[in-house]
Formats: structure tokens, C-alpha cells, sequence
């Protein structure tokens, strides 16, 4: 049976998400949503809204699409970056120009209230239209859904829904992708595509995308209320 490189990376694709999802599923098992004190709490809110608000808005509702709308983002999620920021263990290029410095002095505590707080903001665009419009990007839109909920087999890609659920609310093991900007998503997958942001599930994932499947997927996700 001659094995080509489209094979290899489905394989480890799937072999990635099956390993990766196992890990999770034990870890999230194993620890509870961390209390959050009342001081920790305010501290949060006065935070998100004197200096986290310049690029992400008081609630999370980033209006500039380079940075990410937080409100609605799983905690563990959020948790788990800005850990990463601070570690420095997170490199695409964004994170290394913005984050690093912001996260450099956040205590695990802060880091909790921080995810606590925007975990609870209303999600993106739940009760106002996405900002997209056009016929080529409904055209997209629509080439986007089919990659969400059915891969691209000829690549060997997975379908996104398979680990983010059918709406893309994401759940404990995966984080939410509904309503984010569709810039700052394809912005994450060519950085997970060149190997910059690392992550052993996405980096293969995102190996076999070319841009115009990046562009569909996200507007897809930016479409979703």
C-alpha cells in the first residue's frame, strides 16, 4: 500500500485529537472551576475595563477584528492562554507583540477572575447581526459550513464540529469559535498552519488548509450567533 503525505497527516490528525481529547477529558475530571474571591472579582472588572478594554471592549466585544472577542470563551480556555502569554509559551506573533507583556505580572488568582469574568459576558453577536455582507461572502459562508461540519476529506482535515460541537459553542475540552471575527480566526489557523502558535491537535489540523479554506471556515464562525 503506498502511503502518501496526505495519509500521514490524516492519520496523526486523528491520532492527535483522539490522544489530546483523552488527556483533557482526565484533566477536567480531575479539577473544578477554581473559587473565585469577591476582591479577586472586582479586581477583574476594574481590570477588563481600565486596560483590557483598549483592545477587547469592557465586555469582551472586541470592535478592532486583530483582537479576539473574549465575552462567552470557556474559562478553562482563557485561563489556559493568558498562562500561556505569561510562560511565554505561546509565540504566534500577535501573542508575543501584545500579551506577553500584559500577562508578565497576572497571579494564577488574577488569572482566574480574569477568565471568571469574561467566561460570564454574553457571547458575540447574540443579539445584534454579524458583520459580514455580500454575495462572495455568503458564498464563502456557505463553503465554510460544509468544511465545519464535514472536513475536507480529500486533505485528510476533520470536521471542525467533531471537537467544537455542531453550534461551536465549544464545551470542557474545546473552546467556543461562534461569533469570533473572522480576521483574527484566519489569522490563528495560518499561524497554527506554519507551526508559530503551537498545539499538537490544531497544528496538524490546519496542516492541509490553503488560505481560501482558512477565509471560509472563519467566516462561517463569524456568521453564527
Amino acid at each position: 500500500m503506498k502511503t502518501t503525505k496526505l495519509t500521514v497527516l490524516s492519520v496523526a490528525a486523528s491520532a492527535a485529537i483522539s490522544l489530546f481529547s483523552a488527556r483533557v477529558a482526565t484533566a477536567q475530571e480531575a479539577a473544578a472551576e477554581p473559587e473565585v474571591a469577591p476582591a479577586d472579582a472586582q479586581w477583574a472588572e476594574f481590570k477588563a475595563i481600565t486596560t483590557c478594554a483598549w483592545c477587547h471592549s469592557v465586555r469582551g466585544y472586541s470592535i478592532n477584528p486583530i483582537f479576539p472577542a473574549l465575552a462567552g470563551q470557556k474559562a478553562w480556555y482563557l485561563r489556559e492562554q493568558l498562562t500561556a502569554f505569561r510562560q511565554q509559551t505561546r509565540a504566534d506573533p500577535y501573542a508575543r507583540g501584545f500579551m506577553w507583556g500584559m500577562s508578565a505580572q497576572l497571579t494564577d488568582n488574577q488569572i482566574n477572575a480574569l477568565a471568571a469574568y469574561y467566561a460570564k459576558q454574553s457571547p458575540p453577536f447574540a443579539s445584534r447581526p454579524a458583520p459580514f455582507s455580500g454575495s462572495k461572502a455568503a458564498a464563502a459562508i456557505q463553503v465554510g459550513q460544509g468544511i465545519y461540519n464535514n472536513g475536507i476529506e480529500a486533505k485528510g482535515v476533520p470536521p471542525c464540529s467533531a471537537c467544537h460541537q455542531a453550534d461551536a459553542a465549544g464545551n470542557d475540552q474545546f473552546p467556543r469559535l461562534a461569533g469570533q471575527h473572522a480576521l483574527y480566526t484566519q489569522k490563528q489557523l495560518i499561524a497554527l498552519h506554519g507551526g508559530s502558535r503551537e498545539q499538537v491537535v490544531m497544528n496538524g489540523v490546519a496542516a492541509p488548509l490553503e488560505r481560501p479554506d482558512m477565509n471560509a471556515v472563519a467566516l462561517y464562525l463569524e456568521s453564527l450567533h
